[in-house]
């Protein structure tokens, strides 16, 4: 089976380097392009999916929209998930990220963004902002409903909907799209490929960038991309 990553094309904040986590934004004009050259790459090397899973993020939703399009499967089965949405960033969340590290110093800026197990300052929960005013999120159970989460909060988030979900998909025999963020892949990647808590660190994913993988049907993987 063929199970392919993309992290979203470059969203808006990302061109203006703010912190984005759940706040919803919209792709760039960049970004735009750099799904469609996805979509268009995935269909020149013969990549048909089955089914696709994203986050409920505009600029997840949005890439995959295109990729599928731009490959002539838009008619595939999209599953959309609280679970695959980005790492939550508490408080920091629409801030300047160069603006925020001249306030608190780069070292405590740095702990917050690349820490595995650090979360950032937690949101206020009467803030506007918080998801649990956000009718997408009404089903999400308060206990899960975050403030704030650290890579391993968003691996723990993750892999129960991985099991539950994406692995019985790929053990049918499917291929497998799931267009979704850099922290949410990244707790994908880890898990897949056994890589350390210290060496994940170091992994960042490009913008609109499909990452391919061939897995048997106990699915280890037969091949994958080179991360690092």
């Amino acid at each position: 089976m063929e199970l392919v990553f993309i992290r979203h094309g470059q969203s808006e904040w990302n061109a203006k380097n703010l912190f984005t986590g759940w706040r919803d934004v919209k792709l760039s004009e960049q970004g735009i392009a750099e799904a469609q050259a996805a979509g268009r790459k995935l269909k020149e090397k013969g990549y048909l999916f089955d089914i696709a899973f994203t986050s409920v993020l505009t600029r997840a939703i949005k890439t995959c929209n295109i990729v599928l399009e731009e490959s002539d499967q838009l008619f595939v089965p999209q599953i959309k998930t609280w679970r695959l949405n980005e790492r939550h960033y508490g408080q920091l969340q629409g801030l300047d990220k160069k603006q925020t590290a001249e306030k608190y110093g780069d070292e405590q800026v740095h702990i917050w963004r690349r820490s595995f197990d650090v979360p950032p300052p937690a949101i206020d929960k009467t803030s506007e902002h918080y998801p649990a005013n956000d009718r997408r999120y009404r089903e999400v159970p308060a206990d899960e409903m975050p403030v704030g989460e650290s890579l391993k909060d968003t691996i723990a988030r993750v892999l129960p909907y991985w099991d539950s979900n994406i692995a019985p998909e790929l053990r049918q025999g499917k291929n497998v799209l799931i267009s979704a963020h850099g922290n949410s892949l990244r707790a994908l990647i880890k898990y897949l490929l056994n890589i350390s808590d210290e060496q994940i660190l170091e992994l960042n994913l490009p913008t609109g960038t499909p990452l391919i993988f061939d897995l048997d049907d106990k699915l280890n993987i037969v091949s994958a991309p080179e991360l690092f």
